[in-house]
């Protein structure tokens, strides 16, 4: 009796150190493109629910490591959205990677720095510094992690989407020291994402806060994915609702089809009801 007890102690050990979630920090020494400032984050639950991080200034990474792992060695790195004003870190984070977990994807979830002239020398840049040094952080350590260093993905709620476009699509434009590490996702995964800041479709508010209240035509274009697609950007999927009142649906559409435009694999989802939000 006493040595099914111990064998189920062990066992109960191992499970809870397999499901244990690990906070790194994002960068080993200075974060860049930061002036000093106090730590101001914080974290509510909202009676909606859902979790909200706002004023985050020091980036994290936490990897979520599923019981069984798939054997094609798949990783994704999860950025929540927010507006680029807070992270709707739990049913956009979280969550998610908990559910990728049983489809034994190894999960990582980006805490990236929100966009505030306060401890940013350039907030236009940071959150992609952070969506960058996730990529390259994850591909250093792929071995360790038991994970292949040609399946990491990265996948966006919202303007978490937009960072993950962005991402998408300026890879070889390092803001951050690459260190020989190719920064390019092998695929994204954007839901209901901010594709745009063109004032024809694009989502205003996550505009203002990235870039401020008066943008040059020439960062509009930069931070609209959808217009910086080659022939070598990654594979997407892309999921909306007809009905989202807060990001229009022709963000993932022209997204979709500018993919198409150079043949490279995309796959689209539009569902007539949803909204925004639905994590």
């Amino acid at each position: 009796m006493k040595k099914i007890c111990f064998l189920f102690l062990v066992f109960s050990f191992t499970i809870t150190i397999m499901n244990a979630q690990t906070v790194m920090p994002l960068y080993d020494k200075e974060i860049p493109n930061s002036v000093p400032a106090p730590v101001t984050e914080k974290s509510e639950m909202g009676k909606d629910g859902i979790l909200r991080i706002s004023k985050v200034s020091v980036p994290t990474l936490t990897i979520y490591k599923p019981a069984h792992p798939s054997a094609k060695g798949a990783a994704v790195i999860i950025c929540p959205g927010g507006g680029y004003g807070i992270l709707a870190a739990g049913h956009e984070g979280s969550d998610v990677a908990k559910e990728l977990n049983k489809w034994g994807v190894t999960a990582f979830v980006l805490k990236y720095r929100l966009p505030d002239d306060a401890i940013m020398k350039d907030k236009s840049i940071g959150p992609l510094q952070d969506a960058q040094r996730a990529i390259q952080m994850v591909r250093q350590h792929a071995k360790e992690w038991n994970i292949n260093p040609d399946a990491i993905g990265i996948m966006g709620f919202s303007a978490g989407g937009h960072l993950a476009g962005t991402a998408s699509t300026h890879y070889n434009n390092p803001v951050i020291d690459a260190a020989g590490v190719s920064l390019r996702p092998d695929f994204s995964i954007l839901i209901y994402p901010v594709i745009s800041f063109t004032d024809e479709i694009g989502h205003i508010g996550s505009r203002d806060n990235l870039l401020g209240k008066n943008p040059s035509q020439e960062q509009i274009k930069a931070y609209s994915s959808e217009l910086q697609v080659t022939e070598n950007t990654p594979p997407a999927f892309l999921v909306h609702a007809a009905d989202d009142g807060a990001v229009n649906p022709q963000n993932s559409i022209r997204y979709f089809e500018a993919l198409q435009k150079f043949k490279i694999p995309a796959e689209l989802h539009i569902y007539e009801t949803g909204g925004h939000g639905f994590g």
